[in-house]
């Protein structure tokens, strides 16, 4: 298998791509792609490799329309392979977009590399942002506001990755390999080094690419932990100290650190329990326990590596009588310990100091031993001794250097790695309660029904549900006792429709604690849906008053965490009405804080695609309405996100350092300002397009049968049988109608089907409601909210395919909706290219552009596969899930997944 040297433009001319793409990365792909057809050759022998470029020359001739090539052609020449052969095919192509993505990555790295470390744009770079802060409010006001600095990535276990872990880590072989590859210049060497590459591509390819069995939560925490160990431990302080450099200039490594630790790490894996009755109470108390051994071990490894490097004798560096007095403290508590590591260094204090708060941090992990420490901010305290002692004694390159980044990384991950979150639907908590008033009316429950204060009827029975809910209170209680309070406080409560639904869980810690003390809890409202954003302020408002809220905000100084759902408020009212809906939500809610000296932090619920409300993350940032992010962004990252943006050190040091920068730059006076300028200047765009947009999409999911015509034009039922997470896909035992399904599988199934719906629908009609060109255009030049709305419809829509999108439509029997559908997207790619000014969808992004049409006929070759087996499958009624067509249909899901690089 090989690249592409021409694709079709949507006007039907070719398009010479062969010298566009950088000439390393082609390179890259091109050998990847050879290893894999000689693996094929050797595995399946010339009749899968033919049927492979048979199917290949097909799709692409189709794509480019080359001599009267058609999709037909290709179709047929698909539905004619034999199943076994039909199903090696999809694994093949599978393969190559594994290795593809992989390529992509590697040179992705070597970019960033060959940039060097500082990048020139505010909102890019932390120190160009700083620079541009100081221009703005003044040198005292810029460094406050990096002091304040908060990004907050929360992993969520929602299950958007199709890949398997066996996958992955064949997969980040192959890049290791491919990496060390780079370097080598001796012929044998290289050899080598490709014989050890097919035997890994070739591991790649007999590995199954579906799961068998559907992972447990702790399966998914221990997939994250691979995230943390690989990655996140080493590069939050290199991200730290490259802020650090770039501040002190040459001063760095001789002055004090100023570079603060600005993230924070926070994970609903193990916590999130609404609608996943597999995480109990007994799961969250593992996740954190795993968590915890984790950032030890690291803690420790460092710690140990650290210490073993101090071999300062104290002649040249005197101890102070800080560290002294901290030496005979550690010798009061075991002596033993203290002396055997006073063997190794006798006139080497600061080592042995340290050597000790090593032996420390390993009793620390092992509960309950004698020298463990009680608090992370014990340690820090340790730490900061040995450094400014090492300060005293001129020895400050010691002091600011891998020690300063053992501090930066307890600061930031303290004994818990992660702030474990729980959610819980705010049903679940009403019903908890109803139960337990009914069965104790004298605190101040409701009698039960035909019973009075002096009757002898049994009061009813509690249910394992409400059981379950007051375990994780108790649960939330003792890991806050074990690893502090910062390591499980925050309690999102799903669907928060009331301030009562916030009181309730204030209620029912009380109740699960007894006579002991609550856990300290912050209660997050999360708003999801149109409704409750709009009723956002008015249930925050009744939450002020109530006695629980207002003991808690006097706590924390008056800060407060509010949550807001992408996902189901797009697919409650279209991607276009839901993305004005959050910005109104948000700036009323930023205003509201105001109003009422609230700290206020806005938590994002955004997923991966861009019905969910993905895209460039930093981007949207920038769009955020005026003080609604204050310095301080809170976002989930989840499935393929998380190994997309963390699972490589450069490209996760570059995130990170991007998310920093805009969050920084978002409450800028000119960003702030030019967010209230175009809001105000474009509010009647705004409401014009909010009208019609909902009007259009309303017309289509509210239709008679859509639930039913949706499930039979995409494969969204068999979706359901990947075993991609422990959480179910919908909410009810069918899919009946749009509320009964999860927005993951709803836009998931959208995006295999190539028709990306949950991304675009609406917004043509908006546009063309509004009509007035030039308008338009202004509004996208300066409105950023509206620029990136048209930006992430343009990535949407070059995923799309009409061609394919009309043969999964014709999948059910009606053309109404299917015109309705067809009708839209025309509609929207027209008015989306007259805004921008492009002559085709991603124009103004010609990599990304070239990229997604190198990939998309062999996406075709897929969806084509896919599409047989849907069409064997709804001719047989459904069929048995363990059959030939089903399994074909789940291979050529994963292979399309990693063909888009997107699923949920």
């Amino acid at each position: 298998m090989t690249d592409i040297e021409t694709t079709r433009r949507h006007d039907g001319s070719r398009d010479d791509i062969s010298g566009a793409v950088d000439g390393s990365l082609r390179q890259d792909v091109s050998y990847l792609g050879s290893l894999l057809g000689r693996v094929l050759r050797e595995s399946g022998g010339d009749e899968l490799f033919h049927a492979v470029e048979d199917v290949r020359a097909a799709v692409i001739a189709a794509y480019e329309g080359a001599d009267g090539a058609s999709l037909d052609d290709a179709q047929r020449l698909v539905d004619a392979l034999d199943q076994g052969l039909a199903e090696q095919v999809a694994r093949a192509f599978t393969c190559y977009f594994h290795l593809s993505n992989l390529a992509e990555e590697h040179h992705r790295v070597r970019v960033l590399r060959s940039r060097g470390s500082e990048a020139s744009a505010a909102g890019d770079s932390v120190s160009a942002t700083l620079r541009q802060l100081t221009d703005e409010v003044g040198a005292d006001e810029a460094s406050k506001r990096l002091d304040a600095l908060r990004f907050h990535p929360v992993l969520t276990a929602h299950p958007t990755e199709a890949r398997r872990r066996a996958v992955a880590s064949s997969i980040r072989r192959i890049s290791d390999l491919m990496i060390d590859r780079d370097r080598l210049e001796n012929d044998v060497a290289v050899a080598e080094a490709e014989r050890r590459l097919l035997e890994e591509v070739d591991t790649l390819w007999r590995t199954s690419p579906i799961r068998t069995t559907r992972p447990t939560p702790l399966d998914e925490v221990r997939t994250a932990m691979s995230i943390f160990d690989q990655t996140l431990f080493e590069i939050v302080p290199q991200v730290y100290r490259l802020l650090d450099d770039r501040l002190l200039g040459d001063a760095a490594g001789r002055e004090p650190a100023v570079a603060p630790a600005f993230m924070r790490l926070g994970t609903w894996i193990g916590g999130d329990r609404d609608g996943n009755p597999h995480v109990t109470a007994e799961v969250t108390r593992a996740a954190a326990d795993i968590a915890a051994e984790h950032v030890l071990l690291g803690l420790h490894r460092a710690t140990t590596r650290i210490g073993g490097t101090l071999t300062l004798d104290e002649a040249e560096t005197p101890a102070s009588s800080e560290l002294v007095a901290l030496a005979e403290a550690q010798r009061a508590m075991d002596a033993d310990v203290a002396s055997r590591i006073g063997v190794r260094s006798p006139h080497e204090l600061h080592r042995r100091v340290l050597m000790f708060v090593a032996a420390r941090i390993d009793a620390t992990r092992r509960e309950g031993a004698p020298l463990a420490y009680g608090h992370p901010d014990e340690l820090l305290a340790d730490l900061r001794v040995v450094q400014q002692s090492l300060r005293a004694a001129g020895a400050h390159r010691s002091a600011n250097g891998d020690l300063q980044g053992l501090v930066w990384q307890v600061e930031t991950f303290g004994f818990h790695l992660a702030e474990l979150e729980v959610r819980q639907h705010s049903q679940v908590h009403r019903t908890a309660l109803d139960e337990l008033r009914a069965a104790d009316p004298v605190a101040g429950g409701e009698q039960p029904a035909g019973g009075d204060a002096g009757s002898d009827t049994a009061p009813p029975a509690r249910g394992e549900m409400t059981d379950e809910v007051l375990a994780v209170f108790r649960t939330i209680a003792d890991l806050q006792k074990r690893y502090g309070v910062r390591a499980a406080s925050r309690y999102i409560v799903s669907f928060t429709q009331s301030s009562a639904d916030l009181a309730n869980v204030y209620e029912l810690a009380e109740r699960a604690m007894g006579d002991e003390p609550a856990p300290v809890l912050d209660v997050i409202p999360l708003f999801e849906t149109f409704a409750d954003l709009e009723a956002s302020t008015r249930i925050l408002d009744e939450a002020l008053r109530t006695e629980a809220v207002q003991r808690r905000l006097a706590a924390t100084g008056r800060r407060l965490e509010v949550m807001l759902g992408y996902s189901d408020s797009s697919k409650d009212v279209g991607p276009v009405s839901a993305t004005f809906a959050l910005y109104s939500a948000q700036a009323r809610i930023a205003d509201w804080a105001a109003e009422n000296d609230i700290e206020l932090t806005l938590f994002h619920g955004r997923g991966g695609a861009l019905g969910r409300g993905g895209g460039p993350a930093n981007e949207a940032v920038l769009a955020q309405p005026p003080a609604s992010v204050d310095g301080r962004f809170k976002i989930t990252e989840q499935g393929e996100v998380i190994f997309a943006q963390y699972g490589n050190k450069t490209i996760a040091a570059r995130h990170v350092e991007q998310m920093a920068a805009a969050t920084l730059l978002a409450s800028s006076p000119s960003n702030e300002r030019a967010n209230a300028t175009a809001a105000a200047r474009f509010a009647e765009v705004a409401s014009t397009m909010d009208v019609a947009s909902r009007e259009a999409f309303f017309g289509l999911v509210k239709a008679d049968g859509f639930a039913s015509w949706f499930a039979a034009v995409t494969p969204m039922e068999e979706v359901g049988l990947l075993a991609l997470g422990s959480r179910p896909a919908r909410r009810g035992l069918s899919v009946e109608s749009l509320e009964d399904l999860r927005a993951i599988p709803w836009v998931f199934a959208w995006t295999q089907a190539r028709i990306n719906l949950a991304g675009w629908y609406g917004l043509g009609s908006a546009l063309e409601a509004v009509g007035d060109l030039d308008l338009l255009r202004e509004a996208y030049a300066t409105w950023p909210l509206f620029s990136a709305m048209i930006k992430n419809v343009e990535m949407s829509l070059a995923k799309t395919d009409e061609h394919i999108a009309r043969e999964y439509l014709a999948l059910a029997d009606r053309d109404d909706l299917a015109g309705r559908v067809l009708d839209e997207m025309a509609r929207t790619r027209k008015w989306v290219l007259a805004v921008s000014g492009h002559g085709e969808v991603l124009d103004g992004r010609p990599v990304l552009s070239r990229a997604v049409r190198l990939r998309s006929p062999y996406v075709d070759a897929l969806s084509l596969l896919q599409l047989r087996a849907l069409r064997a499958i709804r001719v047989a009624g459904g069929g048995d899930p363990a059959d030939a067509d089903h399994r074909l249909l789940l291979l050529s899901v994963n292979g399309i997944a990693a063909g888009l690089q997107n699923t949920g």
